[in-house]
C-alpha cells in the first residue's frame, strides 16, 4: 500500500493552529485533519469553489490560488481546488492532494507568519455543494452484522447467502438522487404488497428507514480493461464521508427479488460536505481479520498489508430529531453508535473487486459501504434493525416513539477517530429531513 498510509508530520499529535477554534477539545477540525468541501457564502451567487476546514473556519482556496500563497505542487493543485467541483483535483492523484495539505498544515500552524488568514470564511457564513460530481456510484453490503440480521427478516431458514462471504455484494446505484447535508426531499411513493393481499397497490412509503453508511470518494481512475490491484486501492482512494442511503422497505420488499434494489433506493441518498482525506486516516488504520472458520478471500482479495492495516476505526453515531423536539428545543437523540472497523470487507478489496472485471471508476466515483451495524444490538445501522422488522418501538425519551420515520422526521449522522497518541479527527456530520409524500 503506499505512502498515504505513513504518518508524517501533518499527523503530529502537539500540532496546534494559530485559528483557536482548531485547538479546542473535541473539535472535528483540527490541523491534522483538514478534510476538503465546496462551498460558497450563503445565499450569494458566488460561484461554488474548494475549500478545507480549520475549526469554525473555512479556508476559501480560490483565494489561496488567486493571491499565489503556495508553490509548486500545492500550488497547482490549490488551482484545481478553485473550480466548481473537486474531480479534476481528485484525479492528480495521492501526491498532489498531500502536497497541498502539507502545504496548508505549515501555514496554518502556530507560529506561521498567518498569510492564510484573509482566506478564511466562518463555516456558519457558508453553504455547501457537492463535493464531486458524481458519475457513479455503487453500495456495498459490507457489514456481516447486518445482512444477517436484514436476512433473518427476509429469509429467516438462509439469513446468509452463500456467496456473502466470499464476494464484496454490492449493486449499482442512482447517482442523481444523491445530494449534500441538509437535503430535503419527499416520502416515496411506490408499489407494495401486503401478504395477505391478492395484488400490489401503489401509495407512499409506510416503512421508510435511514442506513448508516461510509461512503469513499475515488481519486485517480483506471483504464478500461485495467483492474487495480488490493495493495495499490490507496492511490485510488481520495477521501471519506458519511452516507445516508434512505430505504423504502416495504417497497424493497416487493421489488428485490430477482435483481434487488430499484425504487426503494433511489429516491434520496445523503453525503456529508467534508470529504476527510486517506491521508489523515493514517493513524486509525487497524488490523483486518477474517475469521478462521470462514472462507479466506480469493488471492486477488488477499494482502499482508491489508490484513496489517486495510480496517479503519471510525465510530459512526445515528442521531433522530423529531419536529416535536424542534418546536420543544430538545436535542437529537442518540439511537446507535456503531464502528466502520467491524466491515467484513476493507476498502481496498471493494476497491479491488469493482475493478477485477476491467471495470473503469472515474474520480468522483462513489461508494458506499453499505449499512454499518455491529455485533451487538445497540450498534444497529437501521432502523429495520432497531424495531425488529416494525415488531417494537424504538423510545426517543420524550413520550415519543418510532418502529419507522414519520414525515418532518430530521436523521443526522456523525463519525469521528480517536485514539490514544493521536489527534480526534472528525466528519461533521450528515442531516436530511423526510417531507410528505407527493400524492
Amino acid at each position: 500500500m503506499s505512502n498515504v498510509n505513513t504518518l508524517n508530520e501533518t499527523h503530529d499529535l502537539a500540532l496546534k493552529s494559530w485559528v483557536g477554534s482548531a485547538n479546542q477539545t473535541n473539535s472535528d477540525f483540527p490541523i491534522q485533519n483538514l478534510p476538503f468541501a465546496i462551498f460558497r457564502r450563503s445565499g450569494s451567487s458566488e460561484e461554488f469553489r474548494g475549500g478545507v476546514a480549520i475549526g469554525d473556519q473555512v479556508v476559501d482556496l480560490a483565494a489561496v490560488d488567486e493571491k499565489a500563497l503556495f508553490l509548486g505542487e500545492a500550488a497547482t493543485a490549490a488551482k484545481a481546488c478553485s473550480q466548481p467541483t473537486l474531480n479534476n483535483f481528485m484525479g492528480m492523484g495521492v501526491a498532489y492532494a498531500s502536497a497541498l495539505r502539507l502545504a496548508l498544515s505549515r501555514a496554518l500552524r502556530e507560529g506561521a507568519d498567518k498569510s492564510l488568514e484573509s482566506c478564511l470564511i466562518a463555516q456558519s457564513d457558508v453553504e455547501f455543494d457537492l463535493p464531486a460530481t458524481i458519475g457513479d456510484y455503487t453500495d456495498f453490503y459490507t457489514s456481516v452484522h447486518h445482512a444477517t440480521s436484514v436476512g433473518k427478516l427476509f429469509r429467516p431458514d438462509n439469513p446468509l447467502l452463500p456467496n456473502y462471504k466470499w464476494v464484496p455484494i454490492g449493486y449499482h446505484g442512482r447517482s442523481s438522487s444523491i445530494g449534500v447535508s441538509g437535503q430535503t426531499f419527499h416520502r416515496p411513493v411506490g408499489q407494495t404488497k401486503a401478504p395477505d393481499a391478492e395484488a400490489p397497490s401503489l401509495g407512499p412509503c409506510k416503512r421508510l428507514d435511514y442506513e448508516l453508511e461510509l461512503g469513499i470518494y475515488i481519486g485517480q481512475g483506471n483504464e478500461m480493461g485495467d483492474a487495480i490491484k488490493l495493495d495499490d486501492s490507496d492511490n485510488h482512494v481520495f477521501g471519506f464521508c458519511l452516507f445516508n442511503d434512505w430505504s423504502a422497505r416495504d417497497i424493497q420488499a416487493w421489488e428485490y427479488q430477482p435483481l434487488g434494489p430499484f425504487l426503494a433506493k433511489n429516491f434520496a441518498s445523503t453525503v456529508s460536505p467534508w470529504i476527510v482525506t486517506l491521508e489523515a486516516m493514517a493513524p486509525f488504520r487497524t488490523p483486518w481479520t477474517r475469521d478462521a472458520a470462514d472462507p479466506q478471500p480469493l488471492p486477488y482479495l488477499e494482502s499482508g498489508a491489508n490484513r496489517e492495516q486495510g480496517a479503519f476505526d471510525i465510530k459512526l453515531e445515528v442521531l433522530i430529531q423529531t419536529e416535536k423536539m424542534r418546536v420543544e428545543n430538545q436535542q437529537d437523540k442518540s439511537v446507535s453508535l456503531s464502528n466502520f472497523s467491524y466491515s467484513y470487507w476493507t476498502v481496498a478489496q471493494m476497491v479491488a473487486h469493482h475493478t477485477v472485471n476491467g471495470c473503469n471508476l472515474k474520480p468522483g466515483d462513489f461508494l458506499g459501504s453499505g449499512t454499518q451495524s455491529g455485533p451487538d444490538y445497540e450498534e444497529s445501522g437501521s432502523l429495520l434493525e432497531l424495531s425488529r422488522g416494525g415488531k417494537e418501538s424504538i423510545d426517543l425519551g420524550n413520550g415519543e416513539s418510532r418502529t419507522f420515520l414519520n414525515d418532518g422526521d430530521t436523521v443526522v449522522l456523525k463519525g469521528w477517530c480517536k485514539k490514544e497518541g493521536a489527534a480526534r479527527i472528525g466528519f461533521g456530520e450528515v442531516r436530511s429531513t423526510v417531507l410528505p409524500a407527493k400524492i
